[in-house]
């Protein structure tokens, strides 16, 4: 078993010598659920890229832990980045699409309010949900042992989605209409790659165009028509094999 992770606020100024305080509910976790003890190896991150390495030196209490590093690792910014646009799935198959997509390897996912999504993000349901995503992301980026964190936005609209999408090097909505599959499109070697999962109802014929003008394309991943909870994970999972990120 590699050695678990967990999540600080900062790791700035940490290295050789130092010491990490790991408290609150990620301390909680270690003392009082993993039941860690002094000399057992963990892994230490911001979330942000960068890592401390190092062994349990001393458990307090029911949150406390303290760890001394002796290796510092940096997980680089990804290139190409890969963001998914990802409409909102019914129930709870939202948290199951982040959870998925974060452990295959993607950089960011933005919420979209497509026009025909059944589940509506307002107000103060909307906010909890959008918390659930990113809890989802965080736990998920420590369980597959990222020490980069894929971002999760606010929820989109439409035309937001379409700036998305006119500022990248590649822009893709995975859709049935698709004359090419996305295993056999131009990639770019670097820069941004936004992909499109529309909701269980489909995308629109209008945010189609919307999104045409911007210039996503329609691509379809195979003979299968997916799941919205799944599509994302697929396409994700193609991308970083032929961009050579799994190489």
């Amino acid at each position: 078993m590699t050695a678990p992770v967990f999540r600080v606020d900062s790791l700035d100024g940490v290295g050789p010598g130092s010491v990490v305080d790991v408290t609150g509910p990620e301390g909680r976790h270690a003392v009082s659920v993993r039941r860690l003890q002094p000399g057992e190896e963990v892994v230490v991150t911001d979330g942000r890229g960068r890592g401390a390495v190092g062994v349990v030196l001393s458990v307090s209490g029911k949150d406390h832990l303290v760890v001394e590093p002796h290796t510092f690792p940096v997980e680089a910014e990804p290139s190409p980045r890969i963001t998914v646009v990802q409409a909102l799935p019914k129930g709870d198959r939202g948290e199951l699409a982040v959870e998925t997509m974060t452990e295959v390897g993607v950089d960011a996912i933005v919420p979209w309010q497509a026009a025909r999504c059944i589940t509506q993000w307002k107000g103060e349901r909307g906010q909890k949900a959008l918390g659930k995503w990113r809890a989802t992301a965080r736990e998920a980026g420590k369980q597959s042992r990222r020490l980069r964190f894929p971002e999760v936005a606010d929820a989109a609209t439409g035309k937001q989605v379409a700036s998305l999408l006119a500022e990248a090097d590649f822009a893709a909505v995975l859709h049935e209409s698709g004359e090419e599959r996305l295993a056999t499109a131009e990639l770019p070697d670097r820069g941004n790659i936004v992909l499109v999962v529309g909701p269980e109802g489909g995308v629109s014929p209008e945010e189609l165009t919307l999104f045409a003008e911007a210039g996503a394309r329609p691509y379809v991943l195979g003979p299968t028509v997916l799941r919205t909870s799944t599509a994302g994970t697929a396409a994700a999972a193609l991308l970083l094999g032929r961009t050579g990120r799994w190489s």
